[in-house]
């Protein structure tokens, strides 16, 4: 189960891309999305996926020429969305230029995209959304295989959780063709990883979904971190680091906050260097958390300005807050 994200920064800008790329990567981006809406842009695309330690996959919309362009330059796949992407003739011509170079390709299809005439459809009340987007993908699906073209992925994305349900469910009956799966147009942060995730989580339980990508008005690392946290939430991915942390309240007198943040970051970094992670908590004072000490084999409780570190229950020594995110990975580090 792969989780894929978005560039959201200028598609002739390599520089930002590529680091915009590694920092996803690093998080644990498994395939990385940018728009190609011209030429130049799919020249660019080239250089970054020469620098790439994952996939990325050319994002066109409009001009067919620009899959032309992207497949020539190597990208490793293609997200197209027949809808707006031409005639008859123009999508052939892509899928015959995918298949030379053994690129696959995501038939994308979104509400705001649909064909003029299943548009209407549904403006009149005749068809509802998930059935519109589900005749869309599967009939340009179909205009991909009359090309003998096979290797082909879809998507048909609704902007809220009850389509979005419903729209995967019916393709899931219709065809065996792989799913990429999510919630389109989410919204920022908070309510588009609710949203992702109960559509996602529900989705993923019933055996639906091959790839998902997690939108959200934020920056796309956020996007990984909530995909990869669906995922592991899920089974379909190794736990990351256990951290226990309280919400906080009145009694809290450290930024708790930012030392939980800080221990969980430097805590997925060990994670990615195969190490496996004892239990940690990060406690804001001692109502909970001598009792969380015990329990955890290395803890923070918090105190006045301070912590107490705690060892598999013993107490060791009182740190700064400065240093407490260090003296936790030290210790962690120590317990290997």
């Amino acid at each position: 189960m792969s989780v894929q994200t978005m560039a959201n920064v200028d598609p002739h800008d390599a520089g930002a891309l590529s680091a915009q790329l590694h920092a996803c990567a690093e998080v644990g981006c498994d395939v990385f999305r940018m728009t190609v809406p011209d030429v130049e842009s799919a020249k660019v695309l080239g250089e970054v996926r020469r620098g790439s330690p994952i996939p990325v996959v050319a994002d066109i919309h409009f001009d067919y020429r620009c899959a032309l362009a992207a497949i020539e330059a190597g990208t490793d796949a293609l997200r197209i969305n027949p809808g707006n992407i031409g005639s008859r003739d123009r999508v052939q011509a892509v899928a015959r230029a995918a298949r030379e170079r053994k690129v696959p390709i995501r038939v994308g299809v979104n509400l705001g995209s649909l064909e003029r005439s299943l548009r209407g459809e549904v403006d009149a009340g005749r068809i509802g959304v998930p059935e519109a987007l589900v005749r869309s993908a599967l009939g340009h699906l179909k205009l991909l295989e009359d090309e003998g073209f096979r290797d082909v992925a879809i998507s048909a994305k609704a902007s809220n959780v009850p389509e979005t349900l419903a729209t995967y469910r019916l393709l899931a009956e219709r065809t065996d063709c792989p799913l990429h799966v999510g919630v389109t147009e989410a919204g920022t942060l908070i309510p588009g990883a609710v949203r992702n995730s109960v559509a996602l989580g529900i989705l993923l339980s019933e055996g639906i979904g091959d790839t998902i990508r997690v939108s959200l008005t934020a920056k796309p690392e956020k996007e990984v971190r909530v995909g990869m946290e669906i995922l592991r939430a899920l089974g379909f991915r190794e736990p990351g680091p256990a951290i226990t942390s309280c919400p906080t309240c009145g009694r809290t007198k450290v930024d708790l906050m930012h030392v939980a943040s800080q221990v969980e970051i430097a805590l997925e970094t060990l994670a990615k260097d195969g190490m496996k992670l004892p239990k940690v908590a990060v406690m804001g004072c001692a109502v909970n958390g001598p009792g969380e000490a015990k329990d955890a084999d290395v803890a923070l409780c918090g105190g006045d300005g301070e912590f107490l570190l705690f060892v598999k229950g013993r107490f060791v020594e009182k740190t700064s807050e400065e240093d407490a995110v260090k003296k936790v990975v030290e210790h962690v580090v120590s317990l290997r």
